[in-house]
């Protein structure tokens, strides 16, 4: 029930356009990433895997951990889950356990290695984060993050959860 109801809310934000201006634009991006996050924990739990988000400075890609190689690697057989860039004017901010992380270029990587800042784990449990997505020059913007009953949720900034 749980996949399916990720599935379903999944599919609905990802339908949604971009158009509209900015505030939509990042409305859209934060409840995107929210429902993204939500449907990848599902799939966590129903395929035993650990997943992972890799945020950079103009996007976010999902991971999940190969056993068999013992390292993470890209998404690229569920194409909800594909490589996503942000829309012009919006920022993203992550921070682990309450410390802010800086953010990497693609290209300025360790060896090559893909290692996500956000963790999903195959038991439907969240590493401690906080993401916001932002408007450039302006304090409009979305938190995602945990609740106290370790839901997925996105908030205004400053605002209360939905």
């Amino acid at each position: 029930m749980l996949a399916i109801i990720a599935i379903v809310t999944a599919g609905v934000v990802l339908s949604l356009n971009f158009g509209g201006g900015g505030d939509s634009a990042l409305k859209t991006a934060g409840q995107r990433l929210a429902s993204l996050m939500r449907y990848t924990r599902g799939q966590a739990e129903l395929q035993t895997r650990n997943y992972g988000i890799l945020f950079e400075p103009r996007g976010y890609q999902f991971l999940v951990f190969s056993e068999q190689r013992n390292q993470w690697r890209p998404v690229t057989r569920d194409q909800v889950l594909r490589q996503r860039r942000l829309p012009p004017g919006v920022s993203v901010r992550v921070e682990l356990d309450g410390r802010r992380i800086v953010l990497r270029h693609p290209h300025h990587r360790d060896g090559g290695t893909l290692t996500p800042q956000v963790m999903i784990y195959s038991s439907g449990d969240l590493s401690s984060f906080s993401v916001t997505l932002e408007l450039s020059g302006t304090r409009h913007g979305f938190v995602i993050k945990p609740d106290a009953d370790d839901r997925i949720v996105e908030r205004p900034l400053g605002g209360a959860a939905h």
